[in-house]
């Protein structure tokens, strides 16, 4: 018992220990229904959030709260062969802490295409019951099946199941067509319906969007260098 206590108090494990300690509090309540399972979830994936970062991973279809458990257990385990394979043979000392940030970052990765590849085969389990979850559809594709009704209401399917169908609704002279493949970018509660834009219009905005986030990131720099510590350019 002592052994398991130490391995999971040592770095990098202890983070996993807390973080699934933390998840367990979590879905304890969600049985009490004192939590909701769409914890993270918003009605649009327009702002930055956990759900749409999620979302941009490969987590679509999923509560954000799901895919973070299913990411942090199989990090866990990438982690704790690491530990038992390798770390707790070696001599590190101090150099632990920065070696288990390292392999952190690394079982990460490692996990994050093995828990997206979970959370796909749990869809169409979630979908059995979208009305309890109506939120975790953000960012799953959809084919029109259907041309508008007179109340501006399209329906579709979801691509990976043609056995769930959504509501679309579109603004005049913009509404979706049949056969074409949507996005859902906006859940709207009152009308239990969602707003959607063309997957290659979605794809185009996420390429220009990474792209402005670089160009920052590049600019970023510069702009500190160029200027001095009260926001002027140094003068020769």
């Amino acid at each position: 018992m002592n052994a398991i206590v130490d391995l999971a108090t040592s770095f990098p494990l202890v983070v996993i220990t807390v973080l699934l300690g933390l998840l367990a509090v979590y879905w304890l309540l969600v049985l009490l229904r004192l939590a909701p399972t769409e914890l993270f979830e918003h009605d649009s994936l327009k702002e930055e959030h956990l759900a749409s970062t999620m979302v941009s991973l490969g987590f679509a279809g999923v509560p954000a709260s799901l895919a973070l458990t299913v990411l942090i257990v199989l990090t866990g385990g990438v982690t704790l062969v690491v530990e038992l394979a390798v770390l707790r043979w070696l001599p590190l000392g101090f150099l632990r802490i920065p070696l288990g940030v390292l392999v952190l970052w690394g079982a990460f990765a490692l996990a994050s295409p093995l828990a997206a590849g979970v959370c796909r085969r749990l869809h169409r389990r979630l979908h059995r019951a979208p009305e309890r979850l109506p939120r975790c559809l953000l960012g799953e594709r959809v084919r029109v099946t259907a041309d508008a009704g007179a109340d501006g209401r399209v329906t579709a399917v979801l691509d990976e199941d043609d056995s769930h169908e959504v509501v679309l609704l579109g603004k005049p002279g913009h509404l979706p067509r049949p056969g074409e493949r949507h996005v859902l970018v906006k859940y709207l509660p009152d009308a239990n319906g969602y707003r959607s834009v063309r997957e290659q219009d979605y794809l185009d905005a996420r390429t220009r969007l990474v792209r402005l986030h670089l160009l920052e990131r590049h600019e970023r720099p510069l702009d500190d260098s160029g200027h001095g510590h009260n926001g002027s350019t140094p003068s020769a």
